[in-house]
């Protein structure tokens, strides 16, 4: 009785720790890059009641007879499997796609080992992690370089004093717009637009807003000599609003890969790159043709080999009384040909475009009415029809003459935001001065500069253990080596045995809560089993000690 009253209470010492460990897996169960546990369990030890005996020739073999005295904790296994990944959309958050832990560094000089990935830089340069720590790996440019457990500091190069610039193209021709002075106030955003509310006889007006970009407002009606002098009268109104000083970053200069004469403002902030529309003299007076008018060239009408005109060969009218619509055809000697068609609906006078391989051509028409009327009187159709105008009209250079089209000035600063950049006052560089960090698949760290460009500047290092279920435990997900972790290996991610790195994602808890559940079950009711022993054995003991009344 005594026996199974201490089975009981090892059992339930036992189904305690067990309740304990899955209540750390839930707890965690958020937790990222947490490893779960699991516990087993063995018996104790046995007491021999009767010692077996062997066969005899008259007798036959006796068991062993023992009485166990409970059970106790076996092993916390911790459950190494990589779990599934969630996406942050942080460049910094990283996760391991296989084998292998994240080296860090506390103040003391101990390294720890882990699966969470949350890094980041500090001001001075240094990769850490969540905690502080420092990232292991290799510093500088890792190319050719054994993977390593250096810490990470990102170390850029210095540079000269360079003043801001920006080279944009628009529309064929290579914008330069630059400061004169060495320093980062020159990185700034510069705009063009054209603003109609500015009074005659006012060129341009400049903003500077707060976070130091300047919009430029140009009125449309100004006139310009060239870049240069657009580029002076900016500068004195930069210095009018600056309370009659410079701009931090100097006077600011425009200028293009081709001359440019004089401008207007509105074709400096003009958006219209395409060729203008070209004229056209003379009316249709002939016969059949009288009522239709060339109005106008469509914006996009070009006349072929760089020729001054255009002159019409032939118009045809072609009328079809089964679809009941009219067909107007216009052949040129160098701009192409032009068709359009007047459907019955089309009742009154109208516009019609006639689309051409080189553009189009706006018609003036009497409507589909006034023409049918008038194909009656001036022809003589025949059964079966389609019916062409006859005979064809042949214009002279008299009647009807195109004039070619000629490119537009607009340039089309107010097409785009200038944002100058590279402006410093040189000397040694930081963090701060660096444009983006990334990270490769392969640990490699790139940094962007606006001087140096893309700089290598470390590579997080993996490491692998022999057995990973050997390390220990030290909190804030961190592992030790164990003494039965074996062998420690450094690797590049994705060589020898280890996962690749995965930015912008960070690995989940592997606790499986439905496991957790089944298991908390499980574990209740083993305790509540063996607490029943020392229930029983209670009674039978008291039932002893009545047996004196």
């Amino acid at each position: 009785m005594v026996r199974s009253m201490y089975s009981g209470v090892s059992g339930m010492k036992a189904q305690q720790a067990a309740m304990d460990v899955i209540g750390n897996n839930i707890a965690n169960v958020r937790t990222y890059g947490f490893k779960s546990s699991r516990t087993t369990f063995k018996d104790v030890y046995y007491q021999r009641l009767n010692g077996g005996s062997k066969a005899t020739a008259n007798r036959g073999g006796t068991n062993t007879s023992q009485v166990g005295y409970g059970s106790q904790l076996s092993t916390i296994d911790v459950m190494q499997s990589q779990s599934s990944f969630t996406m942050t959309g942080r460049s910094m958050d990283m996760a391991i796609a296989g084998e292998g832990f994240f080296q860090v560094q506390d103040p003391d000089g101990n390294i720890f080992f882990t699966r969470a990935g949350q890094l980041n830089f500090d001001a001075e340069g240094n990769l850490v992690d969540s905690m502080g720590n420092f990232v292991l790996g290799v510093s500088g440019d890792p190319l050719g370089r054994e993977p390593s457990s250096e810490r990470i500091t990102v170390n850029v190069p210095p540079v000269d004093p360079t003043a801001s610039k920006v080279e944009e193209t628009i529309n064929g021709i290579k914008f330069t717009i630059k400061s004169t002075n060495p320093t980062k106030d020159g990185n700034l955003g510069m705009s063009f637009i054209a603003d109609s509310a500015l009074p005659l006889g006012q060129d341009l007006d400049v903003d500077l807003l707060a976070g130091g970009g300047i919009i430029v407002k140009i009125n449309p009606a100004a006139q310009f000599n060239d870049l240069s002098d657009l580029s002076t009268k900016i500068n004195e109104k930069i210095r009018q609003k600056n309370g009659g000083k410079d701009h931090p970053a100097g006077a600011f200069t425009i200028s293009a890969d081709k001359q440019i004469g004089k401008l207007t403002g509105e074709e400096i902030c003009g958006k219209n790159f395409a060729v203008k529309p070209g004229k056209v003299s003379g009316s249709l007076t002939s016969g059949f043709y009288a009522g239709l008018s060339i109005d106008k060239l469509g914006d996009d009408f070009k006349v072929n080999d760089g020729d001054t005109e255009a002159k019409i060969d032939n118009m045809t009218v072609e009328y079809d009384e089964t679809n009941k619509v009219f067909t107007v055809k216009i052949e040129t000697d160098n701009a192409g040909d032009f068709e359009g068609r007047i459907p019955e609906s089309a009742t009154g006078a109208g516009k019609l475009l006639l689309s051409g391989t080189n553009g189009s051509i706006v018609l003036n028409h009497p409507g589909f009415t006034a023409m049918h009327d008038k194909f009656k009187a001036d022809m003589t159709p025949n059964t079966t029809g389609p019916w062409t105008s006859k005979p064809t009209h042949n214009f002279t250079a008299s009647e009807i003459t195109f004039t070619s089209s000629t490119p537009s000035k607009d340039i089309g600063l107010g097409s785009k935001t200038f944002k100058l950049a590279g402006g410093t006052e040189g000397g040694v560089q930081g963090i701060e001065d660096l444009d983006g960090i990334m990270v490769g698949a392969d640990g490699m760290i790139v940094a962007k500069h606006p001087v140096h460009g893309e700089i290598a500047v470390g590579r997080i290092d993996l490491v692998t253990f022999a057995n990973p279920q050997g390390l220990e435990q030290a909190g804030n997900t961190y592992f030790t080596a164990g003494a039965n972790s074996g062998v420690m290996n450094f690797a590049i991610p994705g060589t020898d045995g280890s996962g690749q790195i995965a930015t912008g994602s960070l690995e989940q808890s592997n606790v499986d809560l439905s496991q957790e559940f089944s298991d908390m079950i499980t574990t209740q009711r083993a305790y509540q089993a063996n607490s029943r022993l020392i229930t029983v054995s209670d009674t039978m003991l008291e039932e002893l000690v009545n047996l004196k009344r």
